[in-house]
């Protein structure tokens, strides 16, 4: 019981007092397809770095709704609106694209009055060191927990492993076939993962700084053959030869600690960004649950994204998870749609939850429709493969 309230509150001090997430690692192709967004859409969304966000509202859902219970990702996700509302294309890009920028300091003296007093707090402390510098310094993909693992991933890469020619010569590459080439030349699998790189991927403390509760690395040490090192590794290298690099702007960020005009998530596209400008009227960002944001409005939701959260409820406050439910079930506008991600490849956590309904106390699960086709066809085109598993479902 002692270490796992250790787990535990490594875990929570990594989730509430830093900035985890630098960029979202949902894609969020799938989830426009999935959606099926209307301009009359009201998008509740659990905010992580605000990339998904912005791209329902370029999607065109009528107002986003973004929730996180860490108050550093609703400041990222309010410093991208303010940018957009204050800086020219070329700026911003610098600034979200590259992740640094000499100009930070008056660039932020910009963007600064139009952003909330608790974050305008945050980044009057952080901003400096997450933004500014010169194009060599390390950029804000390498910043936070996520970022600061992709950054000793990298230096593991270069200087360890010394296979940084190989892993650009992969992103450069012009098709699949040449990626399947390179990776199987130059036996990736056998000389990135050693020994104790294995080690360290089975560590609870490791995982913590990706976002990884220790509840979905059970999940996949029980659900999958090898456990979550062996999924890391399949999932990987299915990355890196079964899909195409060229638009897989999830990993090269991951891999070079910035964007690149053509492979970049929507909000940085040029194309998109004088619609952008205006994007903050259509935003209400709070630092709250999920539970407690629904709880504290009226208006109905008509798309719930939930990222994967509930893997972690599910394992240490199923009674939050039965009322969060509730509350979906109380604000859900008539069609109402909800999406959701596991780690597991079989999550069947939602079935013992009961609700209250018009009609009486019913399971969860007889109150949702499936769409398991839709999904499944969806999630074997996930350019960032992580999850084990992608659910989309109708409240009847």
């Amino acid at each position: 019981m002692a270490l796992e309230r250790v787990r535990n509150a490594w875990f929570n001090l990594i989730h509430t007092s830093n900035l985890v997430y630098n960029t979202c690692w949902e894609d969020p192709r799938l989830d426009r397809t999935a959606m099926a967004l209307r301009s009359t859409d009201q998008v509740l969304v659990i905010t992580s770095a605000g990339c998904n966000a912005l791209d329902y509202f370029l999607g065109g859902a009528g107002r986003i709704h973004a929730v996180d219970m860490n108050p550093y990702q609703n400041a990222l996700l309010e410093l991208k609106l303010a940018g957009a509302r204050t800086l020219e294309y070329d700026d911003y890009f610098i600034l979200f694209g590259r992740g640094r920028s000499t100009n930070w300091p008056t660039q932020y003296r910009a963007m600064r009055p139009h952003l909330t007093e608790e974050t305008q707090a945050i980044w009057d402390r952080r901003g400096h060191s997450f933004f500014a510098g010169h194009l060599k310094r390390r950029g804000f993909y390498f910043r936070g927990s996520s970022g600061t693992f992709a950054w000793l991933v990298n230096g593991y890469v270069n200087k360890i492993a010394k296979l940084r020619g190989v892993v650009e010569s992969l992103l450069d590459a012009q098709s699949l076939s040449e990626q399947q080439k390179i990776y199987q030349e130059f036996r990736l699998t056998e000389k990135v993962f050693r020994p104790l790189v294995r080690f360290l991927l089975r560590r609870d403390t490791t995982l913590a700084m990706l976002g990884v509760p220790r509840s979905q690395r059970q999940q996949l040490d029980r659900q999958y053959p090898g456990g979550i090192v062996q999924f890391i590794i399949d999932r990987i290298e299915q990355v890196l030869t079964q899909t195409s690099l060229s638009d897989n702007y999830f990993w090269r960020v991951y891999l070079r600690g910035e964007y690149s005009p053509d492979c970049c998530p929507e909000y940085l596209k040029e194309e998109n960004f004088s619609q952008l400008k205006c994007a903050h009227e259509s935003f209400t960002i709070r630092t709250d649950s999920v539970l407690g944001y629904l709880n504290k409005i009226e208006h109905p939701i008509d798309r719930f994204v939930l990222l994967d959260h509930m893997d972690w409820l599910s394992e240490h406050r199923r009674d939050v998870l039965a009322r969060e439910w509730q509350a979906i079930v109380n604000r859900a506008a008539s069609g109402a749609r909800v999406l959701w991600r596991s780690a597991g490849f079989n999550s069947d956590f939602i079935n013992p939850i009961r609700v209250q309904t018009e009609s009486g106390v019913r399971d969860v699960g007889e109150i949702l429709t499936h769409h398991p086709e839709l999904a499944a066809e969806l999630h074997q085109k996930d350019r960032v493969n992580t999850y084990g598993s992608f659910y989309i479902a109708d409240l009847n």
